[in-house]
């Protein structure tokens, strides 16, 4: 892995966090986290984690969700 393709992931992990801890907007993270283009953000974060940023954190959300609110309850036991 070159250090520019480290740093894409460094970067994508952080915004990956920063979009499941803050419930924060994708293109305000893209620009936090060093992308100067909302777009570019996008294209690379779904090359990485297969989604787009948005169903991504959705996915990733609802389990979490789903115990939060009881409905997954039943599955648990």
């Amino acid at each position: 892995m070159s250090p520019i393709q480290f740093q894409k992931q460094l970067r994508l992990q952080e915004a990956r966090r920063l979009l499941l801890a803050e419930s924060a907007d994708a293109a305000d993270v893209a620009f936090r986290v060093g992308y100067e283009s909302p777009s570019q953000f996008g294209r690379e974060y779904s090359r990485m984690f297969g989604l787009p940023p948005i169903k991504d954190i959705k996915r990733l959300r609802s389990p979490y969700d789903q115990i939060m609110n009881g409905s997954y309850v039943g599955r648990l036991l």
